[in-house]
């Protein structure tokens, strides 16, 4: 579905375009306020799938089918539900976290500015710009809907309650599903939130990835309690391979149930994968 009537460049155009760039899997359309949010024909709002269960209904049907499809074996119902969250939250987050990890700005985008199509292979956002924060010395403070924010941690702060504010309708809706509780539920946003970001810098360069990689734990340091409503920590750490080579990983807050489908194809960054699994699998992808 053509999206029509487009935004002129906003301050957030410039890091959308990198991240399709460097992942052209992921567009980003930003749309002018005059423009209704496609909600047809692929697409589905943020809005309906956190209010509307036949929209949720046919949003995990399509999950099911695809499950169906690339495993040959039907999932568990909150399986299904998991995926599909996942497959909404990681490149929603990215609306959130690039701006703030190229360009140190950081949008608001309620529910009602938000669509997504993932239905022809590349996952599609629409969005309808608003407010962004920034700090003082950015060029873009002065342009519409800037607001300003003292320094560095008080932009962190920003980006932690953008998030959560437009994804916590969100959990709301899928959790249910998904048997899962708050404290699991933000343990996978956690997740969300690191592993898209690291994806893409990892994509744009080495140190773009131990920039991210930095910048993630401020974001959510490992002291408790710290950066709530989320749960846990980036959890960067370094594996030795069997020839001394340094492996980056992770530890996941959250297991993403894959592990349900095929128990023997876990992620090396899953909290089920023990490190000397871990080491085989970053060792041959390393290998590859």
């Amino acid at each position: 579905m053509p999206v029509p009537l487009l935004a002129p460049r906003s301050a957030l155009s410039a890091a959308y375009a990198r991240v399709t760039e460097a992942l052209p899997v992921l567009t980003v359309t930003e749309l002018s306020p005059a423009t209704p949010l496609p909600s047809t024909d692929g697409w589905v709002t943020a809005a309906a799938l956190a209010e509307n269960g036949e929209a949720l209904d046919a949003f995990l049907a399509w999950d099911a089918e695809q499950i169906l499809r690339d495993n040959g074996k039907q999932a568990r119902p909150d399986v299904i539900a998991s995926f599909g969250l996942h497959r909404y939250a990681w490149p929603a987050c990215l609306l959130f976290t690039a701006p703030w990890f190229l360009h140190r700005r950081v949008p608001r985008y309620p529910l009602t500015h938000v669509s997504y199509d993932r239905t022809r292979g590349p996952m599609a956002l629409a969005v309808r710009p608003g407010t962004f924060a920034c700090l003082p010395d950015d060029p873009a403070a002065d342009l519409p809907g800037a607001r300003t924010v003292p320094d560095e941690e008080a932009l962190r702060a920003e980006l932690r309650e953008a998030t959560a504010e437009h994804l916590e309708p969100l959990l709301a809706a899928f959790g249910p599903r998904m048997r899962r509780r708050s404290r699991a539920l933000w343990g996978m946003v956690t997740d969300e939130i690191v592993e898209g970001i690291w994806y893409v810098a990892e994509l744009l360069g080495e140190h773009e990835k131990r920039r991210a990689e930095h910048a993630l734990d401020l974001l959510l340091p490992r002291t408790p309690g710290t950066s709530r409503p989320y749960v846990g920590s980036p959890g960067f750490r370094v594996l030795n391979g069997p020839d001394g080579t340094h492996l980056p990983t992770r530890d996941r807050v959250s297991c993403c149930m894959y592990y349900t489908l095929a128990p023997d194809d876990t992620c090396a960054t899953c909290p089920r994968t023990c490190d000397t699994a871990r080491i085989a699998k970053l060792t041959a992808v390393a290998a590859s």
